[in-house]
């Protein structure tokens, strides 16, 4: 017979593997979208993975999701190795940030173009811009 103490720890089990797969799953996303990143930037991916650096709730339109932040390294000569990291909020790259080639700092980019619902574009200021309005 199946007491509720014993049902408590099944359900409790279920749900640890159940939310361990969905985020073993949202990191092989997150490695695929670090991949095509660095592809597009003329980098290189090094260890060709990323690690889970944070979670954080974020605002989204009306309504709040996790954001999840990957850390990965990547090179931009082959010879060093220069931090990097992705957010994604879902399935869905929402931003990250790229060594550049010239002064080695960390550029930050935010997507623009995101699948979520009721995400307003209209709250995203690009980089430049931003530092515009500093000076």
């Amino acid at each position: 017979m199946v007491t509720f103490p014993d049902l408590f720890w099944l359900l409790l089990l279920g749900g640890v593997i159940g939310a361990w797969l969905k985020l073993t799953r949202a990191r092989e996303v997150a490695a695929r979208e670090a991949q095509a990143l660095c592809q597009r930037h003329g980098l290189q991916l090094l260890d060709q993975s990323v690690g889970l650096r944070g979670i954080r709730l974020r605002r989204f339109g009306e309504s709040r999701r996790l954001e999840r932040c990957y850390g990965f390294e990547v090179s931009v000569d082959g010879q060093t190795r220069e931090p990097a990291r992705l957010w994604m909020a879902e399935n869905v790259m929402t931003g990250f940030s790229l060594p550049t080639h010239d002064t080695r700092e960390l550029a930050s980019v935010v997507a623009t173009q995101t699948n979520l619902p009721g995400h307003n574009e209209n709250n995203v200021i690009s980089l430049a811009e931003r530092r515009q309005s500093r000076h």
